[in-house]
């Protein structure tokens, strides 16, 4: 294995967790419309504090996407062929979402609103749901063969374990969400994410106590990396606490990012135990590793470079948009 094919691995994997982090809070303000907010109004004021950035944050996919097809082309095929489906139903999950901000801003009559906020809702909730499901599945081993054709049938995709997993990703983007809602608005609607996210805590342990204990039987992790396994996930754990008792007392952006980076260390607790392979066969011989799978030295060298002039410009800007629509927002009718 190159250097570059390493760093590309990383790469890939930094670019999962990019999205997931800020993806995520996107996904549980979506679902927050339902949760949280009483009415039209509240539900527009919620989705309100993520509209100068929602696009911008479903880039991280779409590049860690492109990312994978360039630099590791088999891993690519073999991924996007086998989970087309799951894929899929994500991808019109992730357009009805993305369509419902312009659209529910030009809403005719409460029908019409109503119909877009729905829309937003079940994007943002089936979202995560599906990609949770999706590397739940492939950590456990799918049917592949030589070749690197993944044949993974409904049971492959829908088990205990990947279904543990979507509620995983899932409910923890919730709370990220209320997070990053107490960070952004005021009054009726700060006190009630605060509230609402204090409680849905005490749920988030049992899942995770699930998704640990049935990684330890249905993958090999602990087996090909077990200190490093054991320790991600004890960070999680004790990130999870730590976001807590954070909502607990009002330190809101503390919880922020303890949610936020239990979600990046679920993406480093996979990419952890998949090393040095990309897919895992549920026949060890016909593993697809980093090395194989990877695009040539040529390719990878330019990707590199790229990266080293595009890269700080790119985050500059992302963090900047942040910086200057970091006001809270308040709803008349929440206060």
């Amino acid at each position: 294995m190159s250097i570059f094919q390493f760093l590309w691995f990383i790469v890939i994997a930094i670019l999962f967790a990019g999205f997931l982090f800020f993806e995520g809070f996107d996904f549980g303000v979506g679902m927050a419309t339902r949760f949280l907010a009483n009415n039209d109004r509240e539900r527009q004021t919620v989705l309100g504090a993520i509209a100068p950035h929602w696009d911008g944050n479903e880039v991280w996919l779409i590049t860690a996407g492109g990312a994978m097809f360039a630099s590791f082309p088999l891993w690519y095929a073999s991924l996007f062929s086998g989970y087309y489906i799951l894929l899929f139903l994500t991808l019109i999950a992730l357009i009805f979402r993305g369509v419902s901000f312009e659209f529910v801003t030009h809403a005719e009559n409460s029908f019409q609103r109503s119909l877009w906020l729905w829309s937003n809702f079940f994007g943002s909730l089936f979202s995560p749901f599906f990609l949770g499901m999706m590397f739940t599945s492939l950590i456990q081993g799918v049917p592949m063969d030589a070749q690197g054709n993944v044949w993974a049938g409904f049971n492959v995709v829908v088990n205990i374990f990947s279904v543990i997993g979507g509620l995983a990703v899932t409910y923890l983007s919730l709370i990220h969400g209320l997070h990053f809602l107490s960070l952004r608005t005021k009054n009726s609607l700060h006190n009630r994410a605060i509230n609402m996210a204090d409680k849905l805590y005490w749920l988030l342990y049992p899942i995770l106590i699930l998704f640990v204990v049935f990684s330890i039987f249905k993958t090999d992790f602990y087996e090909k990396h077990f200190f490093s396994s054991l320790l991600i996930v004890l960070i999680v754990v004790l990130l999870t606490l730590w976001g807590h008792l954070s909502i607990h007392f009002n330190h809101n952006g503390r919880a922020f990012f303890a949610s936020g980076f239990s979600l990046v260390l679920i993406i480093a607790f996979i990419f952890n135990g998949l090393f040095p392979r990309v897919m895992i066969s549920n026949n060890s011989k016909y593993d697809l590793l980093i090395k194989t799978a990877s695009a040539s030295k040529l390719t990878l060298e330019i990707m590199t470079g790229i990266l080293v002039v595009l890269l700080p410009i790119v985050l500059i800007y992302f963090f900047w948009s942040y910086w200057v629509q970091r006001n809270r927002r308040s709803d008349s009718l929440s206060d």
